[in-house]
C-alpha cells in the first residue's frame, strides 16, 4: 500500500498557496490560516443512514463551534473541510473511501460506524499514515496494532457482557435464544453475549442467522418459540430489529428482545411502532447523556442546529473531534502520528465520558447503560 503514502504535509496546507500574501475579506490574513481536511466515513444511504448522517451532525457541530472560537494551531488559525464520504456500511465501498481520502491529503478520518467496513479499512488508513476515530464496536478493531486505530465507544466485550450479566442478574432470563445478522459486529456482540451468559448460568436455546438486508423473519421466531425461549438476543442493527419486534408480537411470542447500541435509537421505536416498548432492552457505550454536566447543553445546540435530537453516536463522534483539536493545540502539530501519541497521553471530558486511550486504542475506561423503550423514547435503566 506503498502508493496511499504522502507526506503529513498535504494533511496542512496554507491557503496563502492559492491567496498569496494578500489579506482574505475577513480580519485574518492567508497566510495566518491553515487548511485541515477530516473525513467522515459512514453509511450516508440505505437502511442505516440515520445513523451515518447523526455521527456526520455530530462531527459538524464540533467543527463549527470550533470555528466560532477561532481556534487555533501552532498560532495559525485553522480551518477545517469537512469531506463526508458514503461507504454505504459495505467493505468494498468502505476499502474505496479511504483511499479516496488517503489520495485527498485527508490525516484524520471520524468512522467507519460498521466494524464490517472498520476492519479492512483501518489497513488502508494504517498504511496511508491516517488517524481513524470509529465506533466499530468489534474487538479485532483494535488488535492489529494499528497506531492510528481508536474505538470511540465501548467494545463488543463490554457492551455483550453488561447484557448478559443484566438479563441473567436482574431479569432471571433461563433460556435465551441468539440471532446474528452475519455482519462483522452482529456476530462479534452475539459471540461475547453468549459467552458470557453462559458464564452466568443462562442457556442458549439456539443459534440462528439472517442478514442485514433481510425484513422476514418468521421463520425463525417460529422455531425459537417453539424452545421456549424467555428473550432473544439479535445481533443487528435497528433496521431489521424493529421488524423483527413486530414478528414477534404478532407470533404472540412474549420474549424481551435484547441487543446491543445499535438498537439504542429512536429508529426502533420509529419503525417498530407499538410493538417497541419495555419488552425491548439494549445497552449503550457511555453515560446517560442528559445526566451529565454538559449532556443538555450539547443536546440543545444539537437541537437548534439539525432541528431534532442527537440518535446514538452523535456526541462521541463531537467529543472525539474536540479531543483531536486538543490534541493539536497541546502539540502544536496537525501530524496524525503525533496526534495519535498525544491521545494516549491526554485525557479529555467529553459531553458523554472521559476520554482516554491505551496502548491499543481503546478507552482506559467506558460506562455502559442499559436502556428500555418507554413511549417511543429511550429510558435508562442502570449503567
Amino acid at each position: 500500500m506503498n502508493h496511499l503514502r504522502r507526506c503529513n504535509a498535504a494533511f496542512a496546507t496554507a491557503f496563502a498557496a492559492s491567496a498569496g500574501a494578500l489579506c482574505l475579506p475577513a480580519p485574518v490574513c492567508a497566510a495566518d490560516l491553515q487548511a485541515i481536511k477530516i473525513g467522515l466515513s459512514g453509511p450516508l444511504s440505505g437502511a442505516n443512514a440515520f445513523a451515518g448522517k447523526d455521527n456526520e451532525n455530530g462531527v459538524r457541530l464540533a467543527i463549527e463551534e470550533l470555528h466560532s472560537r477561532l481556534f487555533k494551531v501552532a498560532g495559525k488559525q485553522v480551518r477545517f473541510e469537512l469531506l463526508s464520504e458514503d461507504d454505504q456500511g459495505d467493505p468494498k465501498a468502505g476499502v474505496a473511501v479511504a483511499q479516496k481520502f488517503a489520495d485527498a491529503g485527508v490525516g484524520v478520518v471520524l468512522g467507519p460506524y460498521n466494524s464490517g467496513v472498520a476492519l479492512p479499512a483501518a489497513r488502508v488508513y494504517n498504511d496511508a499514515g491516517i488517524m481513524m476515530s470509529t465506533v466499530g464496536t468489534n474487538p479485532k478493531i483494535t488488535q492489529s496494532g494499528y497506531q492510528l486505530v481508536f474505538r470511540i465507544v465501548a467494545s463488543d466485550a463490554q457492551v455483550g457482557a453488561q447484557v448478559a450479566s443484566y438479563a441473567a442478574r436482574t431479569l432471571k432470563l433461563k433460556t435465551i435464544g441468539v440471532i446474528d445478522d452475519r455482519t462483522a459486529f452482529g456476530q462479534g456482540i452475539a459471540a461475547e453475549f453468549s459467552r458470557q451468559a453462559k458464564a452466568a448460568g443462562v442457556t442458549i436455546a439456539g443459534q440462528e442467522f439472517t442478514t442485514d438486508k433481510a425484513s422476514d423473519f418468521t421463520a425463525i421466531l417460529t422455531r425459537l418459540k417453539a424452545k421456549g425461549v424467555d428473550a432473544i438476543f439479535f445481533g443487528g442493527y435497528a433496521p431489521q430489529a424493529a421488524p423483527m419486534a413486530r414478528q414477534m408480537k404478532s407470533l404472540g411470542l412474549r420474549a424481551k428482545l435484547l441487543g446491543g447500541d445499535t438498537l439504542c435509537s429512536p429508529e426502533m421505536a420509529k419503525l417498530g411502532g407499538d410493538a417497541v416498548a419495555d419488552n425491548v432492552l439494549c445497552a449503550q457505550a457511555g453515560a446517560v447523556l442528559d445526566k451529565q454536566k454538559t449532556g443538555p447543553a450539547f443536546q440543545a445546540r444539537y437541537q437548534a442546529r439539525f432541528k431534532h435530537n442527537p440518535d446514538v453516536y452523535a456526541a462521541a463522534f463531537y467529543d472525539q473531534t474536540m479531543f483531536i483539536a486538543a490534541a493539536m493545540a497541546a502539540t502544536n502539530s496537525v501530524d496524525p502520528s503525533v496526534l495519535g501519541s498525544a491521545l494516549r497521553s491526554m485525557t479529555h471530558a467529553g459531553v458523554v465520558g472521559s476520554y482516554g486511550y491505551d496502548a491499543s486504542g481503546n478507552l482506559k475506561a467506558s460506562t455502559v447503560t442499559m436502556y428500555t423503550f418507554k413511549n417511543g423514547a429511550l429510558v435508562a435503566l442502570s449503567n
